[in-house]
């Protein structure tokens, strides 16, 4: 794994450590991946869409 530095607001660390101490995660590494994760996925899946929209718009309308 690679290390990469971060600097967050102090309310993200405070929500952050809310998440921890609930038993959410187990550390706020384990946290940030998680969260890295699910706005890939949902940044590709947006990507997804429109590609599709675009694809019925043409198939709809031609260029």
């Amino acid at each position: 794994m690679q290390t990469v530095p971060t600097k967050l607001t102090e309310r993200l660390v405070i929500e952050s450590e809310e998440l921890i101490k609930e038993g959410w995660y187990a550390n706020k590494s384990e946290l940030i991946r998680d969260a890295i994760r699910d706005l890939i996925i949902k940044l590709k899946m947006q990507k997804l869409e429109k590609a599709i929209k675009e694809d019925v718009e043409w198939g709809l309308y031609g260029e």
